[in-house]
């Protein structure tokens, strides 16, 4: 049972202020976005230029910062290398004990910190400076020591925190977050970087794996449903059940593929000739052009081909159109899973 807490004149109750989390929960996200939406105006030449510099590093984007700025920091890090940007962060309090051995005047640091006036974070730019690594700086405040350091200062700055005491880093920290997601989203754009490229950075994830499959790595190559285009249809009925592909492959003397046929098929000459139906041969109701691929085609690429023929299997052949494979829609499907 919740307790009232005993409270001077005019104060609320505990059980009042529980009542009213989701409205402390609304504004605080509110206020969270604004500080987002302010940056808008914020955005400069400063910017621009940050962009630019970033894009023609020949080295790596070094990104610093201590307390709440450090965790946005290496995250804003993660966010640039899966993103083409090769980054990491580094704790400048680290940086006196062995750490400073990875830069080079190659690289670029981004440093970020609310005030611009940190100590640790200060007293890690003379280094920066002597080893001619150029800095570019995130704060609020442009007349920082940190921005005055900086080869190039990006303003990021918030009126107040979300916190109702304004102290806790809320909307300050949102907001860093924020523009670093921009600087890395507008490096993707220079970069023209493509969802392949992004996949080449995530191998392991689900989209890289939907990315980089080909068809050679989910094709079916044993017992394929391979029948002569001299077959009685059936005949062709029984073994293209047998086949659990819904279809049959006609294949030449030099196992090129000449023709294709499917249960929709099969139903629909049915249909037509009726008692007749058994008189007929799989070369009478065979595709002669069915979907074909190479076992480089991205699966991605195959689920296109189905989606847009309204198909559930592809052949996949080398050059010579010799049967290699099949990839049915199942095996394509299991990729999204």
């Amino acid at each position: 049972m919740k307790k009232e807490i005993k409270t001077e004149k005019g104060k609320t109750t505990l059980e009042e202020r529980l009542h009213h989390a989701r409205v402390y929960a609304e504004r605080c996200l509110r206020e969270e976005a604004q500080a987002v939406l302010d940056l808008i105006p914020q955005l400069d030449e400063n910017f621009e230029k940050a962009v630019d510099m970033m894009y023609h590093c020949h080295g790596k984007i070094i990104v610093t910062g201590v307390g709440k700025s450090g965790n946005i920091g290496a995250k804003i890090a993660a966010t640039l290398s899966s993103t083409g940007t090769p980054a990491f962060f580094i704790n400048p309090l680290d940086a006196y004990h062995g750490d400073l051995g990875v830069m080079t005047p190659e690289d670029i640091v981004l440093a970020i910190s609310n005030s611009g006036q940190t100590d640790e974070l200060l007293r890690f730019v003379p280094i920066l400076l002597h080893m001619h690594v150029p800095i570019i700086g995130m704060s609020r405040n442009p007349e920082s020591l940190l921005a005055k350091y900086s080869a190039i200062h990006i303003k990021v700055f918030v009126d107040h925190e979300a916190c109702p005491l304004n102290l806790a880093p809320t909307s300050s920290t949102t907001a860093a977050l924020a523009m670093g997601d921009a600087l890395a989203i507008a490096l993707m754009q220079v970069r023209d970087f493509r969802p392949r490229d992004f996949a080449q950075f995530h191998p392991g994830g689900e989209l890289g794996k939907r990315l980089l499959t080909k068809a050679e790595d989910v094709m079916r190559t044993e017992e394929l449903p391979v029948i002569p285009e001299n077959m009685n249809l059936g005949k062709a009925i029984i073994d293209v059940s047998k086949g659990k592909l819904g279809m049959g492959v006609s294949l030449d003397s030099d196992n090129r593929v000449i023709g294709l046929i499917t249960d929709g098929d099969i139903r629909r000459a049915m249909e037509k000739w009726q008692a007749r139906f058994f008189d007929h041969t799989v070369s009478e109701i065979m595709t002669r052009t069915p979907k074909i691929v190479s076992p480089s085609t991205k699966v991605t690429e195959i689920q296109r081909v189905m989606h847009q023929y309204k198909i559930h299997s592809v052949l996949v052949c080398d050059k010579e159109k010799h049967l290699l494979g099949i990839v049915d829609s199942y095996a394509a499907s299991l990729l999204n899973q």
